[in-house]
């Protein structure tokens, strides 16, 4: 990578790049692997037992015993100003039905784990799936599970601490509430806040249809109120959410990359940016990692199919600024994930100060357990793969699903949802 790693990286500060864009500004199986393309790109893998020499450290922090203290993360970690690391696990905790934890320095160079809340599968939800936790500006935590509630079908909900190391939650929603199921069911991914504390998340699915829905859930005297902003029928709203400056809202799904405009008076119009074609020159099946903003206003992400080789793509999405396309969203992959370097990213990307983007990938490496990997910026909108920075042979983790976080002094850290020294997914931390 241009000048290898320092202390200084961190998400954002993309000051490298100029005006003279090409685009303009403006636990892995069952529930976890949906999708007959995905299910068949999986049957098309074949472990390798060589790979790249490994080019960072990793270290695994905390090993899940699937017992009280969680098992199987999925989703993404968050951090805080002190260094700690919350997140969810999909099972485990004293019922099964997965925990919210927090991983904190113990000062002696080891982390300890706090389970803060552990999920019964009734009135309080189950199963946190893709879903990170987030924080508000008064330090609780909101986040949602895909299953339980009052229905059976889900919740958003808040933790809030209550004094000595306690939290307590609050169901703020419970879905499949309204007749007919039309406020959707099954909750995917983790949430976004706006300036006015309204929260969006997204459904996995409406019934008796598989369906794409936004909701916003909205804070009122009585309580929250739900609406649905946007839903499509016979797609599946895979992907996490992510809101600009401007409050727009930006969202993949299986079939389509799509963006919500607010109208001002409490509607959303919708506009379809680029429909996947599951071609060698596009992807297919968005990632559950949220897109980004990056380099000149683009969009960034990843699919979890499609591609050079079947198995997932990085790819950018802009609008073009001139020739034949201009005023049109443009598609172009930066990577065709393989079995090699990983293949099937399920989590999205992250940049650095340099502009070089890292990721996640769900398998292959040289044990096939997944890897974490590197693109580097090489000019204006311009990046190659490389280096690998590390293969997990399964006793170091396996199946890396989610998104990585930067934390402080530089180093990454993210989730596998497997393997560890129990089997039951790991804390991992990459290092220069």
């Amino acid at each position: 990578m241009n000048s290898s790693w320092t202390n200084s990286r961190k998400q954002g500060g993309l000051n490298i790049f100029d005006a003279g864009a090409r685009f303009g500004s403006t636990k892995v199986a069952g529930a976890i692997l949906r999708g007959a393309l995905i299910l068949a790109a999986i049957a098309a893998l074949v472990l390798i037992t060589a790979g790249p020499a490994q080019g960072q450290t990793e270290t695994v922090l905390y090993s899940f015993t699937g017992g009280s203290d969680g098992g199987g993360p999925l989703a993404s970690l968050t951090s805080d100003s002190a260094g700690n690391l919350y997140g969810t696990t999909y099972d485990g905790g004293l019922w099964g039905y997965g925990t919210v934890f927090e991983l904190s320095p113990s000062g002696s160079g080891g982390w300890n784990e706090t389970v803060l809340y552990s999920f019964t599968g009734g009135a309080d939800g189950g199963n946190p799936n893709d879903a990170n936790v987030m924080f508000d500006s008064v330090g609780n935590l909101y986040g949602t599970a895909f299953n339980g509630g009052e229905n059976g079908y889900g919740v958003v909900f808040e933790l809030s601490p209550v004094g000595g190391g306690s939290w307590t939650e609050t169901v703020l929603y419970s879905f499949c509430s309204q007749a007919g199921c039309a406020d959707g069911a099954n909750p995917h991914n983790g949430l976004i806040i706006d300036s006015a504390g309204n929260l969006y998340g997204t459904l996995w699915d409406t019934l008796p249809f598989d369906e794409l829905i936004v909701f916003e859930l909205s804070p009122s005297p009585g309580g929250w109120t739900e609406q649905v902003i946007f839903s499509l029928k016979g797609d599946a709203a895979l992907g996490g959410l992510m809101m600009d400056g401007a409050g727009n809202i930006y969202g993949a799904s299986g079939l389509r990359i799509y963006k919500l405009i607010p109208n001002g008076q409490g509607g959303w119009s919708a506009n379809v940016l680029h429909l996947f074609t599951n071609s060698k020159k596009d992807g297919m099946e968005a990632s559950p990692g949220a897109i980004v903003l990056g380099p000149g206003g683009n969009l960034y992400g990843t699919t979890a199919a499609g591609g050079g080789r079947g198995t997932g793509t990085v790819y950018m999405l802009g609008q073009a600024t001139k020739g034949k396309h201009k005023g049109q969203w443009v598609f172009k992959i930066l990577h065709s994930c393989n079995k090699k370097d990983g293949s099937l990213p399920y989590g999205g990307i992250v940049f650095d100060s340099n502009g070089d983007i890292f990721g996640t990938a769900l398998m292959g490496g040289a044990k096939g357990n997944g890897t974490v990997f590197s693109l580097e910026a090489t000019g204006w909108l311009r990046w190659k793969f490389g280096p690998l920075l590390f293969s997990f042979d399964g006793t170091d983790g396996n199946a890396p699903y989610s998104t990585l976080i930067w934390g402080s002094g530089g180093n990454l850290y993210g989730t596998t949802a497997e393997g560890g020294a129990y089997g039951n997914g790991t804390v991992f931390e990459i290092t220069p």
